[in-house]
């Protein structure tokens, strides 16, 4: 014992300063301090000796600067240059722009979550709030979803004239351009309740409000642009659309064909300096209707006319819908969602160098601008989007799942249906706290790319799964289209979502861990500017600090990683009540593990990285549960930590780490490099996974939460259109439930009674009168059994129609012989 003693105190030591991530003198000073008691302590002298002459080999080189850089600096940066993987210019601008908030906490392996509980509550301003049950409640009672997606194929006139007179298309223009100059958090307030009624409400109030033409002249436009557009804009004198994606250039919107040559050319009357367009667009949303068409575009000088650069760059620009060339083509119809959609086209047409975005000082930016504004859009239209569907299904499902009975029991009872309510629920809970934490990063003045990603691929991830769930709760409430039908639109549309903004399976193989393993490390950016910094000296500088910063940072990952999974992360200090400690010690476990495994993939793996989409993808899981479930703790705990939420948030947590586990664990199982793999293993999962999926005990708890009225149900309902009208038959279905739970013991007592009888009575009115005569039921409790058979009917009534009514108006519009069925050939 006397020879291992100085080495274990040596191991103790490091292990102790790397989890507390103290500075190597502290390290050493702590290590030496530790052996000299060994030596007092009669430990072997020789094993003594040698530890100490371990710890000056590796303290004395690295504490002493003239001895570390010229040896060991110089050498890993002129290494590090030569691999370092060359970033495109796409991914240059990608990672320029962008910004970084509490996501960094995430990558550092020790997050502050007093930081994220120290941010202020989202809150709305009380003229937010007023308009949030002003305009929005009443143009969501205006909605008509059949008369919208059978009957227009289009908002009827009404809606488009309510829309623009109540300035919805200038929620985020600001107040001095005749705006409403509203917050993030409102604009996802607003998105939220539409898409809780209408998809296609809730995307042609959405677009104009996210990227679009409004939103690039707030942050880029030139005064002369502002003053014109901004006031046209906000009153909806323009519609606006913005044209990006083409036939060849879908998610890789910078290899984009469409071009610009600078040149002379007329313009109102006047030979101008300007732009000569040819473009072609599509998947346009607003396009058909716009006014004002934004477009992005390869712009080109070959004679020099604006400076020396040939090829400027993607620049954007503004073209009214009359300028001479611009063809506006017919509309695509996506999934029988009519928000209005098409294709845009232009030949030689010429603007004036005004008409660039920004003007000329701004050409060639286009992509950097996008960018940012991207971010922004992300971060609120779709996940808003995503989150008033997926709150509607879990207040409205668990409400019919309890109004709607087979077998004599609601069917919310039978453990099938309850397995599905509590996804429902859980992931209502997630999307509603995973969207209002980006709104609030936006409204913090972060532009949130990576949050933006997380939330765009896992909300609208999320609302296409609970769409599906929703479905097979409400059956043929669901399938049957028409005016009463309550999810069939949602899950025709729930693919749209997934495809947008970036197509879901390139967020997650390649954004979400791709652009946060860089942009949110805490060293890697840093190091990255060190080696391209062309003053070698100066590099050498700056990439020591950040060199060995990062070393230590690994090593200390790596410990705090064994040690958690030792433990099972239940010991250490961590925030929140007695209720959520333990959850948060959980997520320091996952940032450790997080932050080791991006080190290790990125240093093992270099550029190649990239190119693995799996094991991005896999880590990119990992972030996002991180990131996800701390927005939901950050939720529980702004409501004051409301012991009702608690089925909610456990079912939604334990969901995620349980994701986050399976992850991880796929992850190195498929490691390119298997030894470190197995390495890495032992460091993560020293006694095995051990997170399990949400069990039924559970379940059953956030399923009867969904089913009865409670406070904890009331606040998942809240910013979702409820309102009980002739247009809202899931708002209807949802005023019944307190109604129809008083009248179930009623209805108990009448039905075992009926079984037990021997009445003749069938029609259900002629037994009830029997029941009265026989003193089963008074004759109150019978108006409460008639009307909970008219409100059950009302419930799961469907639509039928004469087959005429299903035909679409241009089929008798055309010539008898064009109505006829085609022979087969």
């Amino acid at each position: 014992m006397s020879v291992a003693l100085p080495f274990i105190a040596f191991l103790l030591a490091g292990a102790f300063a790397a989890y507390h991530r103290l500075r190597l003198a502290v390290w050493a000073a702590i290590t030496a301090t530790l052996l000299a008691a060994c030596w007092l302590l009669g430990a072997n002298q020789a094993a003594t000796i040698v530890a100490a002459i371990v710890v000056a080999a590796i303290a004395v080189p690295l504490l002493l600067p003239f001895i570390r850089k010229p040896l060991v600096t110089t050498p890993l940066l002129k290494f590090f240059r030569k691999v370092l993987p060359p970033l495109s210019q796409t991914e240059r601008i990608a990672l320029e722009t962008g910004s970084v908030g509490f996501e960094g906490e995430l990558f550092t392996g020790d997050p502050d979550w007093n930081k994220l509980l120290a941010y202020p509550k989202p809150q709305l301003t009380d003229e937010e709030q007023a308009f949030l049950d002003g305009p929005v409640e009443e143009l969501c009672r205006m909605v008509d979803e059949w008369q919208i997606n059978h009957v227009h194929a289009d908002l009827p006139p009404e809606l488009w004239d309510f829309i623009k007179h109540n300035r919805f298309f200038g929620m985020i223009i600001p107040k001095e351009y005749g705006g409403l100059g509203f917050s993030a958090l409102a604009h996802h307030k607003v998105i939220q309740k539409l898409a809780s009624v209408s998809s296609v409400v809730s995307s042609t109030v959405g677009v104009p409000n996210s990227l679009g033409p409004g939103e690039l002249l707030m942050h880029y436009g030139t005064k002369e642009q502002k003053d014109h557009y901004l006031p046209r804009l906000a009153a909806g004198q323009e519609v606006p659309c913005f044209g990006l994606t083409g036939p060849f250039a879908g998610s890789d919107a910078t290899s984009i064909p469409d071009f610009g040559i600078v040149c002379k050319g007329d313009w109102n009357g006047a030979n101008v300096l300007g732009v000569r367009l040819t473009f072609d667009k599509r998947y346009i949303t607003l396009a058909p209707v716009a006014t004002i068409i934004g477009l992005a575009f390869r712009m080109y000088d070959p004679d020099g006319l604006i400076g020396d650069t040939r090829d400027i760059g993607i620049t954007l620009a503004l073209l009214p819908r009359d300028t001479d060339g611009v063809e506006v083509g017919r509309r695509h119809f996506p999934l029988n969602s009519p928000f209005q959609n098409g294709p845009i086209r232009g030949k030689e047409v010429f603007i004036p160098l005004s008409q660039l975005i920004g003007g000329v000082d701004k050409a060639g930016l286009g992509w950097n601008m996008l960018n940012e504004c991207l971010a922004v859009g992300r971060s609120i239209t779709l996940p808003s989007t995503a989150s008033g569907g997926v709150k509607f299904a879990a207040v409205v499902g668990g409400a019919y799942a309890r109004i709607r009975k087979q077998f004599g029991l609601s069917i919310g009872r039978f453990e099938g249906v309850e397995e599905a309510l509590a996804r429902i629920g859980g992931k209502a809970y997630a999307t509603s706290a995973l969207s209002q934490a980006t709104a609030a990063a936006v409204d913090r003045g972060d532009v949130p790319s990576v949050p933006s990603a997380i939330a765009k691929y896992h909300c609208t991830t999320m609302g296409r799964e609970v769409a599906s769930d929703f479905m097979d709760i409400v059956g043929g409430k669901g399938i049957i289209l028409g005016p009463r039908n309550i999810g069939g639109r949602a899950w025709q549309a729930s693919p749209i979502a997934i495809t947008v903004e970036g197509a879901n399976i390139m967020t997650r193989s390649l954004l979400i861990f791709g652009q946060g393993a860089i942009l949110c490390h805490p060293w890697v950016m840093k190091e990255m500017k060190a080696a391209q910094n062309p003053d070698l000296k100066a590099g050498v500088d700056e990439f020591d600090e950040n060199l060995f910063g990062h070393i230590g940072f690994a090593i200390s990952n790596a410990v705090r990683s064994l040690w958690f999974g030792i433990t099972g992360a239940k010991i250490g200090a961590a925030p929140g009540d007695d209720y959520t400690r333990r959850y948060f010690r959980k997520l320091d476990r996952y940032s450790a593990n997080l932050a080791l495994m991006a080190d290790v993939s990125m240093l093992l793996l270099g550029g190649k990285l990239k190119f693995k989409e799996s094991l991005s993808g896999r880590l990119g899981d990992v972030l996002s549960h991180v990131y996800m479930t701390s927005a939901m703790l950050k939720r529980y705990h702004d409501e004051g930590a409301p012991q009702a939420d608690q089925p909610l948030l456990a079912w939604a947590f334990h969901d995620s780490v349980h994701k986050i586990e399976n992850a991880l664990s796929a992850a190195l199982r498929n490691f390119p490099i298997r030894p470190v793999g197995w390495l890495m293993w032992a460091l993560i999962f020293p006694w095995g996974r051990r997170a399990e999926a949400p069990g039924d005990r559970l379940g059953h708890r956030v399923a009867a939460l969904l089913m009865a009225p409670n406070e904890a149900r009331d606040r998942l309902a809240q910013g979702v259109f409820l309102t009980p009208c002739a247009n809202n038959p899931g708002g209807r279905i949802n005023s019944y439930l307190a109604k129809a739970i008083a009248a179930e013991p009623v209805e108990r007592k009448f039905l075992k009674a009926l079984k037990n009888s021997d009445i003749e009575a069938l029609d259900f009115r002629s037994q009830l009168d029997e029941g009265v005569r026989e003193g089963w039921i008074t004759a109150d409790e019978r108006k409460q059994l008639e009307e909970l058979r008219e409100l059950t009917l009302d419930a799961i009534t469907v639509d039928d129609f004469d087959p005429h009514e299903l035909r679409a108006a241009t089929y008798y519009d055309q010539p008898q012989h064009k109505r006829q069925p085609r022979e087969a050939a």
